[in-house]
């Protein structure tokens, strides 16, 4: 199945408040049910084991609402792992209202200090950059952390696609109704991932598969 870009309305804010709060809710969802939040928690957890910190500091880029770094510091915490976060989103309106450490900023040039976090982590944020760009942004995220870069994304596939449109009736929102297959259709395989990031300066990538078609790629610093 060839990769194709198709605009992916929450990216832009193309609808009323109440219609990007739903579809950020129905992105909750998603990551809760289908793997998203599980992947992020996994790969903390292996960087946690394999520098030895029971604490690490993360910045989540792309964030949106948090709630996959959330639930991963809610289910870490009971492993005795300590887990900080940071929230950057483009859009302001994407962010927690009430929440401290959230930061509005361009993801290609982070508003931090070189080594400024243990882990810099995105979730389902790698898709929408284009191939020369993607590495471009694992550069800058590498910058800014000091173990390493975590992506959460998907698999693109056509048995992916198909079990996507099967599930659209979860949901309510016409945003993700756009969006959830525009997303698989804009993902990459693993091998084109592991094409691109050979182009970044990494001691160490590793690349992972995880439940329903979601990859996990840890770059290590």
């Amino acid at each position: 199945m060839k990769r194709s870009v198709t605009a992916e309305l929450l990216d832009e804010d193309l609808g009323t408040p109440q219609e990007i709060a739903a579809s950020l809710r129905d992105l909750r969802h998603i990551n809760d049910w289908f793997g998203g939040t599980r992947t992020t928690t996994k790969l903390l957890r292996r960087v946690a084991r394999r520098v030895r910190l029971s604490k690490l500091s993360v910045l989540e880029v792309g964030s949106g609402l948090g709630d996959v770094p959330l639930a991963a510091q809610t289910a870490l915490a009971r492993q005795g792992i300590e887990v900080q976060i940071t929230l950057l989103d483009r859009q302001w309106s994407h962010l927690p209202a009430s929440d401290e450490m959230s930061v509005s900023g361009d993801a290609m040039r982070l508003p931090f200090r070189n080594a400024a976090f243990d882990v810099v982590s995105c979730s389902l944020f790698a898709h929408h950059f284009d191939p020369p760009d993607l590495p471009r942004f694992v550069s800058e995220a590498l910058r800014v952390s000091r173990q390493a870069v975590l992506i959460n994304d998907l698999v693109r596939g056509r048995i992916h696609l198909v079990l996507v449109y099967l599930g659209l009736p979860l949901f309510r929102s016409r945003i993700t109704w756009n969006d959830a297959p525009a997303s698989v259709r804009r993902a990459y395989t693993v091998h084109e991932m592991r094409s691109m990031l050979a182009k970044v300066a990494a001691r160490r990538i590793d690349i992972s598969r995880h439940f329903l078609f979601r990859m996990g790629v840890l770059i290590w610093k």
